[in-house]
Formats: structure tokens, C-alpha cells, sequence
């Protein structure tokens, strides 16, 4: 009788064999190929449409950003007090609600970046190419200079006393305060972005239905909810620069490298972190 059980619990335990080995590398060809890295330069692009496309949809979606996220700003800061307005956590919502929606239009065209952060950590990953990353920097700068300006000229004279939305470190903080505040916030962003991407990760968990820009937009809600009492919250570069050079008053340059070696650095941290550390792939043994 005992033989008979311990028969079944091996039967058992062969009837429904793990097809694939657990830990990090799961998957199967069959579920999953890992995508070539992309070509560090790519003269082609240039002669393709879908390459300025992709351009100009991250100039749209990054001019549409400003403008509703810095609009939110003027309207809290004109407010008698933050009862009478959506306050910090409605700018907070801004932001990460406008992520949501815009990665998620533009997603399947660009891939969604909206943010020179991100695009650099992208690059860093060999996700696009040189070429492409420097295509989506200028266009995304230009776009959110252009969305901060329609926003200067809708506000006019509030612009001016509420500070355009510029980042600057806040009273109370140092400027080391302030870069860790955007080192750190960075990393949040961009890792959400690597893990919410990665088609590898989707193979894996497939019997978990999520969609994409979702968790992208939550970290931006909680990053700024963290971070907005000490730098405003940056961690976009391209953000910071158009809201700068549209308010371009000195304080508003005083600490504005912040808010790009900061965003550089979180990113090539959660670059480093997801393609050595998270996307490690085991040692073959020698056959």
C-alpha cells in the first residue's frame, strides 16, 4: 500500500513536469526571442517615414504635455488657497494621467518616450538607435517649449507671478537634495517603463492581463507626489527646459542642470539595473 502511494505522488509529480526552467530565463523560443540590439547608427531611418512620424509624435505628445500639465500649475497657484483647486495631488494626477494617455496613443508610433530621460535609458538598452534617441530629444525639447509657450500666452500676466511652472529647488533644500530627489525619481520612471515594456516579461506573465502605460503614468502620479516639495518634480528634461526658457528668468537657470544630469543619471541607473541585474541571462554550462 505504501509502494502504491509513493507510485502515485511519482506519477503525479511526472504528469505535470515544468516545460520550463524557473528563474530568469523562462522562456522558450517558442514564447519568446530576444530582439536583435538595435545598430548604433542607422543612416536608413533617415530615408523612412515612419521615422519622422515617430519624430512627430513625440513633438505632439510632449507639446500636449506641457500644456495641460503646466496649465494644471497656473491653475493651483492662482487659487486663494489649495482647497479651492485641485492642489499638489491634482498636479500629481496631471501629470501621470496625461503619461497615461499619451504613451498610450503614441506607444505603437514612437514607443512613447515623451521624455529625453527615458529616451536616453532606451538608447543606453540598445532599444533604438543613436540616430533615433538624438531625433526624439530635439523634437521632444522643441515640442515642450512650444507647449509652454501656448501656455504663457493663454496665462499672460499669472505666468509671470506664478513662475511658468519652472523647476527650481525649493527653499529649505540644497542643490544635493535636489539632484538625489531627481536621480531617484528618474530611476522610478524608467524602470516602470523597462519592466512595462519588456516582451519578455509579457511572455512570462502573459495570465496576467496589464496594460502598458498604466503602471508608466502611476509612477509619475507617485514620484511627483514625493517630489513636487523639492524640485516641482523634473525628472523630464524636456519638461524643465521648455517651462525654463519660456518663464527664462535667472533663478529659473540657477539650478537648471539639475534637471538634466539628474534625469541622465536615474535613467542609466534603471538602464543598468534591468539589462545586468533584472534581464540577466544564467551562464550556459558547457555541453
Amino acid at each position: 500500500m505504501a509502494e502504491s502511494k509513493e507510485e502515485d505522488v511519482k506519477v503525479g509529480a511526472s504528469k505535470f513536469r515544468e516545460k520550463q526552467p524557473l528563474g530568469t530565463a523562462a522562456q522558450s523560443d517558442k514564447d519568446y526571442k530576444e530582439a536583435s540590439p538595435a545598430p548604433l547608427f542607422e543612416p536608413g531611418e533617415l530615408k523612412s517615414w515612419s521615422f519622422y512620424r515617430a519624430g512627430i509624435a513625440e513633438f505632439v505628445a510632449t507639446f500636449l504635455f506641457l500644456y495641460i500639465t503646466v496649465m494644471t500649475v497656473m491653475g493651483v497657484g492662482r487659487a486663494k488657497n489649495k482647497c479651492a483647486s485641485v492642489g499638489t495631488q491634482g498636479i500629481a494626477w496631471a501629470f501621470g494621467g496625461m503619461i497615461f494617455a499619451l504613451v498610450y496613443c503614441t506607444a505603437g508610433i514612437s514607443g512613447g518616450h515623451i521624455n529625453p530621460a527615458v529616451t536616453f535609458g532606451m538608447f543606453l538598452a540598445r532599444k533604438l538607435s543613436l540616430t533615433r534617441a538624438v531625433f526624439y530629444m530635439v523634437m521632444q525639447c522643441v515640442g515642450a517649449i512650444c507647449g509652454a509657450g501656448v501656455v504663457k500666452v493663454f496665462m499672460k500676466g499669472p505666468y509671470e507671478t506664478l513662475k511658468g511652472g519652472a523647476n527650481i529647488v525649493s527653499h529649505g533644500y540644497t542643490k544635493g537634495d535636489g539632484l538625489g530627489a531627481e536621480i531617484v525619481g528618474t530611476f522610478v520612471l524608467v524602470y516602470a517603463v523597462f519592466s512595462a515594456t519588456d516582451a519578455k516579461r509579457n511572455a512570462r506573465d502573459s495570465h496576467v492581463p496589464i496594460l502598458a502605460p498604466l503602471p508608466i503614468g502611476f509612477a509619475v502620479f507617485l514620484v511627483h507626489l514625493a517630489t513636487i516639495p523639492i524640485t516641482g518634480t523634473g525628472i523630464n528634461p524636456a519638461r524643465s527646459l521648455g517651462a525654463a526658457i519660456i518663464y527664462n528668468r535667472d533663478h529659473a537657470w540657477d539650478d537648471h542642470w539639475i534637471f538634466w544630469v539628474g534625469p541622465f543619471i536615474g535613467a542609466a541607473l534603471a538602464a543598468v539595473y534591468h539589462q545586468i541585474v533584472i534581464r540577466a541571462i544564467p551562464f550556459k554550462s558547457r555541453a
